[in-house]
């Protein structure tokens, strides 16, 4: 069969990859979206209980909106702030079920491997006019799905940084696995019980640490036997938490203020400079191993310290990954967190997301490999580009339809003299949720 009479596959049904659908179908295209959970935006569904510091206004893609009102949808309001399960019930939902769409999305679908026929890595000739074949796994079995081009959106949720200070799981780390929890647990929802009176101990110092313990400090005024402590590897605080009041978004601005009024008031007590080595679990607790600071016993632990991405899936394919930030090398000097906050990184489309691999791309969260810093508006501007450049119209693909003013800070332990505070009139782009991980994923 002819590449070119075979469809566009979009792994992952999250944001990002529902925007590259709507932008498609517009194109003419006929996109497969895939996506592992059996409902849509599993990934979202994770951190359903987080409220967003971005308003409606700039959670929603242009092409999705232009589908959704062909069927009478009705925006939410501009300027409320959705939690993750409100992104999903009445933005994903609606979005999957247009008439465009819904016969293009497939649930309890993992992407497995992906491909190209009859081709491993290392053959040549002719690989550029060769479908792309997916590998599934479904309720049914196994299943190979041929494509012209395969755009990733399937985020990096499911893939934890490790709490261990080497980028590897800390001795003894998967043997605790049962008391600890990666990313933001909902502390005053479902996982109340499972916090309440307990020795409490948070490993990171981005906008999830910041949501988790605040979460926590709450919970501890109404069980007062709760213990909460907070690690970092940072060894000072220096613009650990953002703008306050100069912060473009009020939200953002009070989150970073409100961690800071916390700690000053004493309600956690924090640990600076800590590299965790190991840990065990004994009568009195769990104890940690460090380089030189000394953590008290705890109970649960929290490791909010991030996500990578999962290369295995796309292993047989020609990728040309950054070395550090694990990206695709053209982005990965607009994105370093060594160097760049939220608000500093470029727009960005095809050209610098675009590998050796012809016709694969990478988007949304995953794109920026274990930068911290990604934009929900930067993915959709992604997908713009990349659905441009599929489609053959390269003027479109090389535009730069967003502009990106500084609108406050971006967490990062690699660069803690970025505040990353603009003054811009205009905040034309925003971070996607209280939390810096991948609100794009599927």
């Amino acid at each position: 069969m002819p590449s070119e009479s075979l469809p566009v596959v979009v792994i992952g049904s999250g944001p990002v990859g529902l925007a590259a659908a709507a932008h498609l179908v517009e194109r003419g295209e006929r996109p497969v979206v895939l996506e592992s959970g059996t409902r849509i935006a599993s990934g979202v569904r994770t951190w359903a209980h987080v409220r967003t510091f971005s308003p409606w206004r700039f959670a929603i893609d242009e092409a999705a909106r232009r589908l959704l009102r062909e069927t009478g949808w009705r925006e939410p309001d501009v300027n409320h702030h959705p939690t993750g399960a409100d992104l999903v019930e009445r933005y994903l939902e609606p979005l999957a079920g247009v008439p465009a769409l819904r016969d293009s999305v497939r649930l309890d679908t993992r992407v497995l491997s992906v491909t190209r026929l009859g081709l491993d890595k290392l053959k040549t000739e002719g690989r550029a006019d060769t479908p792309f074949v997916v590998r599934v796994s479904t309720p049914d079995g196994a299943e190979d799905i041929l494509a012209r081009a395969v755009i990733d959106a399937s985020g990096t949720v499911t893939s934890p940084n490790p709490l261990g200070a080497g980028g590897v799981h800390a001795a003894g780390e998967a043997e605790a696995a049962d008391r600890l929890f990666y990313g933001i647990p909902d502390v005053l929802g479902k996982d109340r019980q499972r916090y309440a009176g307990k020795r409490v101990i948070v490993f990171g110092s981005g906008h999830s640490a910041f949501n988790a313990l605040l979460d926590l400090a709450a919970l501890r005024r109404a069980e007062p036997a709760t213990e909460v402590s907070w690690a970092t590897r940072r060894t000072h605080l220096d613009g650990l938490f953002g703008g306050g009041d100069a912060d473009q978004l009020e939200a953002r601005g009070k989150l970073g203020t409100s961690m800071s009024d916390l700690l000053s008031s004493g309600g956690v007590h924090m640990f600076t400079g800590v590299h965790v080595l190991g840990l065990t679990a004994g009568a009195d607790g769990m104890r940690f191993k460090t380089s030189g600071v000394s953590l008290p016993a705890v109970d649960e632990v929290v490791v909010a310290t991030g996500y990578r991405p999962d290369v295995e899936m796309t292993r047989e394919l020609r990728l040309q990954l950054d070395e550090v930030v694990e990206s695709p090398a053209a982005l990965a000097p607009l994105i370093d967190p060594n160097v760049h906050s939220c608000g500093t990184v470029p727009p960005h489309g095809a050209k610098e997301l675009e590998h050796p691999e012809p016709n694969f791309y990478t988007v949304g969260m995953k794109s920026y490999g274990r930068a911290p810093t990604f934009l929900m508006l930067t993915g959709y501007e992604q997908v713009r580009s990349v659905v441009a450049a599929l489609v053959g119209d390269a003027d479109a693909a090389s535009e730069v339809r967003l502009v990106l003013p500084e609108t406050g800070a971006c967490s990062s332990e690699a660069a803690p003299q970025s505040s990353g505070c603009g003054t811009s009139p205009e905040a034309a782009s925003i971070e996607v949720g209280r939390i810096e991980v991948a609100a794009a994923s599927a």
